[in-house]
């Protein structure tokens, strides 16, 4: 596989405080990529800076993830549009005319559990179909590269936990390229193909991880295959803790 995108020894502070510290990785075509980190090393910081959104000290980053597919920790749906009318805003802002849209949105609702749901306005669904409908305009606005920022964090844990398995699913369909940022161990296990592990602020690389379990191993979080890749990267985690 080719580098989708690269970043090499990226640096950032706000003033006299660094956040982040000669960052460098590649993400290649197709993969699913975890950036696990403790809250607040600077993770969300990372991603708004590969998606264009803020600049940076030093460094340097190679590749399109500027016109990614974005679902930050709240999807930030319009609250008074519907489902279809948010889901479809990247291909109204491209031009595309209402019946072509539509069609598509339509197509793609119920593999994202949104059927029946079409003309419901955001405070009408829950914590879980809003990050759905969120996840539903990024992929519907066709970007090769889907960037998420802790989606399910404030989620409760069994709607977490069925979110992450869906996903997992969805993107085994999708074939698309996902980068996405969390400090929870399980859902780096259960999403991603290879997980990059940073240190708290000023955030740098510890290390990274492959994560080689079939959809069915990653979706039983009681199994000993799980745990191994769970205790893999918890012992990464505090070898950084204690350079």
């Amino acid at each position: 596989m080719r580098p989708l995108l690269e970043v090499d020894r990226l640096s950032k502070s706000y003033g006299d405080l660094p956040v982040l510290r000669d960052v460098a990785f590649h993400v290649d075509e197709g993969e699913s990529l975890a950036i696990l980190g403790p809250s607040g090393c600077g993770k969300s910081t990372l991603l708004r800076i590969l998606l264009g959104l803020e600049g940076y000290d030093a460094g340097e980053v190679r590749g399109p993830v500027d016109r990614a597919g974005y679902l930050p920790q709240d999807a930030l749906l319009f609250p008074w549009k519907t489902v279809v009318q948010n889901a479809e805003l990247p291909l109204q802002i491209r031009g595309v005319d209402r019946k072509r849209r539509r069609e598509e949105v339509a197509s793609r609702l119920p593999s994202f559990g949104l059927a029946g749901f079409e003309d419901a306005y955001p405070h009408e669904l829950s914590g879980g179909m809003r990050q759905r409908a969120g996840l539903l305009r990024a992929v519907v606005s066709g970007a090769a590269v889907l960037v998420l920022d802790e989606p399910f964090g404030a989620l409760d844990t069994l709607t977490r936990h069925r979110l992450q398995d869906w996903l997992s699913g969805l993107m085994s369909e999708l074939h698309r390229t996902m980068l996405f940022v969390t400090h929870d161990l399980e859902e780096a296990v259960v999403l991603a193909d290879r997980v990059l592990v940073l240190s708290g602020r000023p955030a740098g690389v510890i290390g990274e991880r492959g994560i080689s379990l079939s959809r069915e191993e990653r979706s039983d979080r009681l199994s000993p295959l799980f745990y191994r890749e769970k205790d893999g990267l918890l012992s990464m985690i505090r070898k950084g803790d204690e350079r």
